[in-house]
Parts: structure tokens; C-alpha cells; sequence
């Protein structure tokens, strides 16, 4: 019987996965047996696995089997991971809430705990930055205002990875493979600029990929995006993902009150107060709106 050697895959591309083996101290490029396409599952970043060796000198091996996972994430597709970073830049490109507060969602349906960084502090000459870091939080969401290009706070992240698996996901174009390489300096990555045209990044990172930080510590990086559909959510449920209106909806006058068109509201009563922030209440009710017009359609 072949021996099994347990890895852990840090990349997949095109039907083939890099998986290191620490008994080995290697990598190896391995297919996956057809076994799991019969069972329809596939292989992620992040993932423990077994490998079987075809070639000790071509580092070529099949993986045999999967171990069973801590957390799976959808998009970015990727297993076992701790917790979540969400990157976005202040500035070029201009911070977009809506896609944020997606993120946001997307990782607390997942169960991961999550923090933001907000990058090119260094562009931020009108504060733009202050005004959004308060307003999250208020949300009581951990934020950490960078500049990765000039090293900024970059210690102040690398305490928050320590020991952790830590998947990071942001648009294009916000500096992400920048911070990676101040993190870290065994895997270069390639960084892009901003369009003028369009004022969004260029992508860069091509496919999700593990590097390790330190002995205990990794970061999945992941490819940029500039959109997330909101799945397996009803627009009841929305709010329950603002922490912040929490502590006024008892002073609501309608059960399932939606925070926009009732007349007697405990949060935009707060709202008028400046007790919730305008610009995380505004992105509730675009999303709000949006989870409606899905559930008219079905």
C-alpha cells in the first residue's frame, strides 16, 4: 500500500495544485484522483489533504483524499481559514460602502470573525478615511488605517494575523499585493496601478494562493472583485447584520419594523440623531431595496 503524506494546498491552477508537505519540507504538483469529481468536490486553497508521491525527483504526486474542513468560504473560494481581512483604499479607487458592506455580510455568513484595513492613508489628504473608520467601528468592526507603500501600521496588521489563517478579499486595485509583500518577503507578488479611465484596478492576482507569514501564520491572498451577490439572504434579515441599530429597534413601533418607511422608527430616529452613521444606513437601504426587487421576481 502507498504511503500517505499529508500538505497543505497553497494554490490551484488550471486542474493542478501545489501542495507542500512539512515531513518533506517540498512542494508538490499534484492532480486530483476522480474520485472527488464523482462525489462533486473540489479541491480548495487551504485545504488538508493526502498525497500519494508518483515522482520523488519531479515532486509529482496525486492527492487521495480530503481532510474535513474548519470553514469553506464560497467566494473567494477557499477552506480552513480563521478569520477574514478586508482590504479597501481610501483612495484611488475611492472606497465603494456598498461592495464593503457585501464583504461584510458574505463573512459573517461564513462565521468568520473579520476586521478591515484601509489602505493609502498616505492619498487621504481630505480624511475621507476618519469619517468611514468611525462609522465601522461604531459597528463594532476592527479597523486599521494603512499605508502599505509606506509601511505604515503594517506591524499593527501583522499582530492581528498572528497564529491565523487569514483570507483577504477587496476589490482590485487597493494595495493588496503591496501589503502582502511588506508582510512577508519569500513570495514576491505582482502589483498593478489604477486605470485612469476607468478608476479601478487592474487584477494582479490571478488565483487564491497560501503564504505563510511566519511559522504559524498564513494569508490566503485571492483575486480582486468588483461585485458580490447577496445569496441566501431575505431582506427581513438585513439588519440583523448592522450591529448598530440593535440598541434602538425596541423603541420601534412595528415588529419587523425595516428601518425605511415606517413612521415611528426607532433607528432613524437615532439616525436623525447622529447616533448611527448616515453613510452605513444608507448602504442598508440600497441593499434592502435590492433584496426586495429579488424577492418580487420569484
Amino acid at each position: 500500500m502507498e504511503e500517505i503524506f499529508q500538505g497543505k494546498i497553497t494554490r490551484g491552477v488550471g486542474g493542478f495544485y501545489y501542495v507542500f508537505v512539512p515531513a518533506k519540507e517540498k512542494m508538490y504538483e499534484c492532480r486530483a484522483r476522480g474520485i472527488f469529481r464523482n462525489d462533486k468536490i473540489k479541491p480548495l486553497v487551504g485545504d488538508d489533504v493526502g498525497i500519494q508521491i508518483i515522482s520523488e525527483e519531479d515532486a509529482v504526486g496525486n492527492i487521495s483524499r480530503i481532510l474535513p474542513r474548519t470553514s469553506c468560504l464560497i467566494r473567494p473560494a477557499v477552506a480552513n481559514v480563521d478569520q477574514a481581512m478586508v482590504i479597501f483604499s481610501v483612495k484611488k479607487p475611492d472606497i465603494s460602502l456598498n461592495l464593503l458592506d457585501r464583504l461584510l455580510i458574505h463573512m459573517e455568513q461564513q462565521h468568520l470573525p473579520v476586521f478591515l484595513c484601509l489602505n493609502k492613508e498616505d492619498l487621504d489628504a481630505e480624511h475621507t478615511g476618519e469619517a468611514i473608520a468611525a462609522a465601522y467601528r461604531a459597528a463594532e468592526y476592527p479597523v486599521l488605517k494603512i499605508s502599505a507603500l509606506e509601511d505604515e501600521n503594517v506591524d499593527c496588521v501583522l499582530d492581528c494575523l498572528k497564529g491565523k489563517t487569514t483570507t483577504v478579499a477587496g476589490p482590485s486595485g487597493v494595495g493588496k499585493s503591496t501589503l502582502i509583500n511588506r508582510l512577508q518577503s519569500q513570495t514576491r507578488m505582482e502589483t498593478g496601478s489604477v486605470s485612469r479611465k476607468l478608476s479601478r484596478g487592474r487584477h494582479t492576482t490571478r488565483y487564491s494562493q497560501l503564504i505563510p507569514i511566519d511559522q504559524d501564520s498564513y494569508i490566503l491572498d485571492t483575486p480582486g472583485f468588483g461585485s458580490l451577490e447577496l445569496f441566501d439572504l431575505e431582506k427581513e434579515d438585513l439588519a440583523s447584520y448592522y450591529r448598530e441599530f440593535e440598541p434602538y429597534e425596541a423603541t420601534c413601533k412595528f415588529t419587523g419594523c425595516s428601518h425605511i418607511h415606517e413612521p415611528v422608527c426607532g433607528v432613524k430616529e437615532a439616525l436623525q440623531q447622529g447616533k448611527i452613521s448616515a453613510l452605513r444606513y444608507e448602504t442598508y437601504r440600497t441593499l434592502y431595496e435590492e433584496l426586495a426587487g429579488q424577492q418580487k421576481k420569484y
